[in-house]
């Protein structure tokens, strides 16, 4: 029989790849250290913060008005004067504001200036007009 000879080369273990992950470990740790020592040191004044809700502003608000002559907010009929305070309770809450008149092609001219006014009133300054092309 033959006895296989094992060398001192082949029962060693090599420790090199352990060694340098506990160097990189040690260091990682030291200057983690630093570093949460450093953040305790230095004095910083935060800025007070105002506690509000989030609310989203609302969308732009419709006007129409039909060939009557009758007045609504969003399907909603109102009188011009009730039309003028809604929108100015709204525009209190939110300054952005935005409200489309929408006219019937058969309504006079005057009594879209007279809703245009109601609107303008009520202090919204985002005012926009639609008008339709009727061809004849």
């Amino acid at each position: 029989m033959s006895s296989r000879r094992t060398s001192a080369e082949d029962a060693s273990v090599n420790l090199t790849p352990m060694i340098d992950v506990v160097f990189l470990l040690v260091i990682f740790f030291m200057v983690g250290s630093k570093f949460s020592e450093a953040e305790n040191r230095v004095d910083v004044d935060l800025p007070a913060s105002e506690m509000r809700s989030i609310t989203r502003a609302p969308d732009e608000r419709i006007v129409a008005v039909n060939a009557n002559g009758d007045v609504s907010l969003d399907g909603m009929p109102l009188s011009d004067r009730q039309l003028t305070e809604t929108l100015r309770q709204q525009f209190a809450a939110y300054p952005g504001l935005r409200v489309a008149v929408h006219g019937d092609g058969d309504v006079l001219h005057q009594q879209m200036m007279d809703v245009y006014q109601a609107v303008r009133g009520s202090g919204v300054q985002q005012i926009s007009l639609s008008a339709r092309r009727i061809s004849r």
